[in-house]
């Protein structure tokens, strides 16, 4: 796939999920505090059913184009950036899978506040991961 094709759609995917990130930390997850304990249960299988729908193709669209720019483009990236950019997003996953995963599992059980503090403190993060990278990726488009 042509490198400028593929650097478009790794910049779009991250554009999308810094602000869908935003929006899940300043609104969504603390959200979760309102909800009546009743509801809880099926408001998380809600949640974790309709939000995957949305994130996961982004994520996996973001982390496959960049593991292919690294790996049939890296002379025209690498001094650019965009390793350190990559780091991030392997870090965003790891958080992801350390810590939102688990958390929402929790969550399944029922309404937890302290794992609902938990989900919000560490989805901080994500949050800063994507809005670093963000900017890494458009310094990096104004110079190729």
């Amino acid at each position: 796939m042509d490198k400028d094709v593929l650097f478009l759609l790794h910049f779009a995917s991250t554009i999308f999920m810094t602000g869908v990130i935003w929006i899940v930390q300043l609104v969504h997850y603390p959200g979760f505090q309102f909800v009546e304990e009743k509801r809880f249960i099926d408001f998380e299988k809600f949640h974790k059913f309709k939000i995957s729908l949305i994130v996961l193709p982004a994520m996996l669209i973001e982390l496959f184009t960049g593991i292919f720019i690294i790996l049939f483009h890296a002379k025209i990236y690498f001094e650019r950036f965009f390793i350190f950019n990559l780091i991030i997003l392997f870090i965003i996953w790891l958080i992801t899978f350390v810590f939102s995963v688990p958390l929402h599992k929790k969550l399944e059980n029922g309404k937890d506040l302290k794992a609902i503090r938990l989900l919000i403190n560490t989805n901080w993060i994500r949050t800063f991961g994507w809005s670093i990278r963000l900017i890494l990726l458009s310094f990096i488009s104004f110079n190729i």
